[in-house]
């Protein structure tokens, strides 16, 4: 028999659902299967299931037919189950490094029927914090009753931290109960019933500290579900303990507690709602208060007991109050004094704030789309190819577009635009009903009511970003990262190029936006190109019918001094071939705002300024890259693509990628100068074998670029119109 089945119920954790998965099979301890089950999740999470399944055979994959609920999909997932013990993770945390090897030896030391086991909690900014449970279980006997040690009731009363033996669950009918709040009647009556219990004093369980989603952070009545859950638990006490009395006190101060805090954090219970919820916990208090046995606790909770045996909302709120005066004065008094070094804005700059502070005073302009690409860098990207769409899709809405002054002379003619900094740009920002742009407004910008930010994002991801920069601090130029939420915060739709952005984007920028999978914008031209098209674009480059063109792409390395290379370009270009032209395009953080559109050195011309990507992407007969997003655009042309990768591992580490690019190429691969001149000389970059890797690589990210993206986004967001 398989020692242990971890059943894994599964719903809109598409952005966390691979990291638990893979959290569990790299374990060095093989003895057990993974229960997952979909439970009828609307997102990616059945999808990346069935390709776990498919390559491990310990994931078995349950799908259910409708959404159930976290409580009956457990059930679902014990029915399934064949291990000797279960254990229900739930599928945003993931398991320490060695956890299951502890587990197992645990087991085989103690014959427990439960084993609690400890964890840590690990927020959304990257702090890792104790939870004290470590340092309970140390204390632990080796193996106990609840009466014995009724410390354990205090230990976090979830699931997720406890190994079961299954024909424990069996004997006594256990199931869990639906609603929030459901390891309150589950965790309770099996501790109570349990004949021999255990701890595991090391951290397997990294606890999400998720910022959005949670139950503890959803404001609303679903949390008076915690009195239904802890009536059924005591119900339950009553019925498989051997002495549940004895067990009261520990079991009331618990659920007093329990209650108290669901009450003060003011993310869940709503203010209107907290004299009622209050109210109830008086009515426990009453009810299930022990005989015998009962002791008021020390200091403020003993206070917070005795306003709740009075049913006294008043005295305990102003207690709350009070408490959370001091608790303010204390934190100002600890704060560093600043010397003020002199005005930190002109008075100019101030001056125009006031008067965009006034502008949002004023209606919103149910007409007026505003678009930014790449910090005012000039009209181009998925804002363009959106704003493009929107003049014939939506003639009533006026397109504007904001540019830096240094740019304003390149803007397409006929184009409406303001330029930053001006009056203009401030009374287009305060007023405009759609905000469009590839990366954030600046921080002081104002998510008004009535206003709707699109997010179109500039590039597929291969490197990590937002939140999952955290591990990876080396490459994080803006490590401040409450303030990158904050920023994503204002975004009412984000637009996604396929499930694999859409999953990273979800894990990366955890906010209440709405994703729009439908394909990115600027690609609808590439999906669409003739080789018309690409004739047009060779004659305006000045290149030959006959030349073939290699397009360059490197990215940026954040640890590189500014500047330097990993190729060199002249040395490369001599080996091609007098019929060859590279076009080379550097990152656009290194495009001064005046450098000419196109310089050329021999067979090298610089494109880096040129301000229509697309142009050389149709001009191009093979592109060259190393990590670059191009890759996943070019891709759409179906033509050969070549990855140079001399520091794949380096940039692999310091900067964190979402999968592996050497695993899942989308052409041939060169990681030495020699190997990438062989490949041009002999012809492999365009072989079979390079095309099959370029279609499997299609079929992952380039499945919905059929042209029609900006539309789609256009009638979602400007016409209101919903997906049929």
């Amino acid at each position: 028999m398989t020692l242990l089945s971890v059943v894994l119920p599964v719903y809109k954790v598409q952005g966390y659902l691979s990291q638990g998965l893979d959290s569990l099979l790299e374990q060095p301890f093989a003895d057990f299967e993974i229960v997952a089950v979909d439970d009828c999740s609307p997102d990616n999470s059945g999808a990346i299931l069935a390709e776990y399944a498919a390559r491990d055979p310990r994931v078995r994959v349950v799908s259910l037919a409708e959404n159930v609920g976290l409580g009956r999909a457990r059930n679902a997932g014990l029915d399934h189950a064949t291990g000797e013990y279960v254990w229900f993770v739930d599928s945003d945390d993931w398991l320490a490094q060695g956890a299951l090897t502890a587990v197992a030896d645990r087991l085989a030391d103690t014959d427990a029927d439960v084993l609690i086991v400890g964890f840590d909690r690990v927020h959304w900014d990257g702090r890792v914090t104790p939870s004290g449970s470590v340092k309970a279980l140390a204390e632990a006997p080796e193996s106990f009753t609840v009466e014995q040690w009724p410390r354990v009731l205090n230990v976090l009363h979830v699931a997720w931290n406890k190994v079961v033996r299954r024909d424990l669950l069996l004997k006594l009918g256990f199931r869990f109960e639906e609603g929030w709040y459901e390891d309150v009647s589950f965790t309770f009556p099996l501790l109570s019933a349990a004949p021999r219990i255990s701890g595991l004093a090391r951290v397997c369980v990294h606890y999400r500290q998720r910022r959005t989603g949670a139950i503890t952070r959803t404001l609303g009545d679903r949390h008076f579900e915690i009195f239904d859950h802890w009536a059924h638990a005591m119900a339950l006490v009553d019925q498989y303990a051997d002495r549940p009395q004895a067990l009261r006190p520990a079991l009331f101060q618990r659920m007093i507690w329990h209650y108290l805090t669901v009450l003060r954090n003011a993310q869940r219970v709503k203010k209107a709602s907290r004299k009622r919820f209050f109210d109830r916990i008086t009515a426990d208090f009453h009810r299930y208060k022990p005989a015998q046995g009962y002791e008021v606790p020390p200091g403020a909770q003993g206070l917070r007991h005795r306003f709740v045996a009075r049913g006294s909302f008043f005295a305990f709120r102003t207690l709350q109050r009070a408490i959370g005066v001091v608790k303010s004065t204390e934190r100002v008094r600890k704060m560093p004094l600043v010397k003020t070094k002199g005005l930190v804005k002109r008075v100019r700059q101030a001056a125009y704030r006031a008067y965009y502070k006034l502008q949002l005073r004023l209606p919103v302009d149910d007409r007026l789309a505003l678009y930014a690409a790449y910090w005012y860098r000039g009209v181009t990207c998925n804002p363009a190819a959106i704003a493009s769409k929107a003049e014939e899709l939506a003639p009533g809405v006026r397109n504007v577009w904001v540019v830096g002054r240094a740019r304003a002379a390149s803007v397409p003619p006929g184009t409406d635009y303001v330029v930053a900094g001006s009056l203009a740009y401030y009374r287009a920002l305060a007023r405009a009903r759609w905000l469009v742009n590839n990366v954030n407004w600046p921080n002081w910008v104002v998510k008004r009511p009535g206003a709707t930010h699109v997010m179109t994002h500039h590039g597929t991801p291969l490197k990590m970003m937002g939140m999952d920069q955290a591990d990876h601090p080396a490459a994080a130029k803006d490590q401040n990262f409450h303030a990158q939420m904050r920023r994503a915060d204002r975004w009412d739709f984000s637009i996604t190029a396929n499930a694999h952005t859409t999953i990273a984007w979800e894990r990366a920028y955890p906010c209440r936006y709405e994703t729009l999978e439908v394909g990115y914008p600027r690609n609808d031209r590439l999906a669409g190109a003739t080789p018309a098209d690409a004739a047009a674009v060779r004659e305006k480059l000045g290149i030959r019918p006959d030349e073939r063109v290699i397009l360059y792409t490197p990215t940026h390395r954040e640890w590189l001094p500014r500047g330097r290379q990993v190729l060199d370009v002249e040395a490369f270009a001599e080996r091609l071939g007098p019929d060859t032209v590279l076009l080379v395009r550097a990152h656009y953080f290194y495009v001064a705002a005046d450098q000419r559109v196109q310089t050329r050195r021999g067979r090298v011309v610089d494109v880096s300024a040129y301000p229509v990507v697309e142009d050389l992407y149709l001009a191009a007969d093979v592109m060259m890259t190393d990590y670059s997003s191009a890759m996943f655009d070019f891709a759409v042309l179906d033509r050969p693509l070549v990855i140079y990768a001399p520091d794949w591992q380096a940039y692999r580490e310091l900067r964190g990628v979402y999968f592996d690019l050497m695993e899942l190429p989308p052409g041939e691969v060169a990681t030495t100068f020699s190997g990438l001149v062989d490949l041009f000389a002999d012809g492999s970059y365009a072989s079979a074998g390079a095309a099959a890797k370029r279609a499997r690589f299609r079929e992952r990210f380039c499945y919905l670029d059929d042209g029609k993206a900006a539309e789609r986004v256009v009638r979602r967001v400007l016409l209101g119109e919903l997906a049929g």
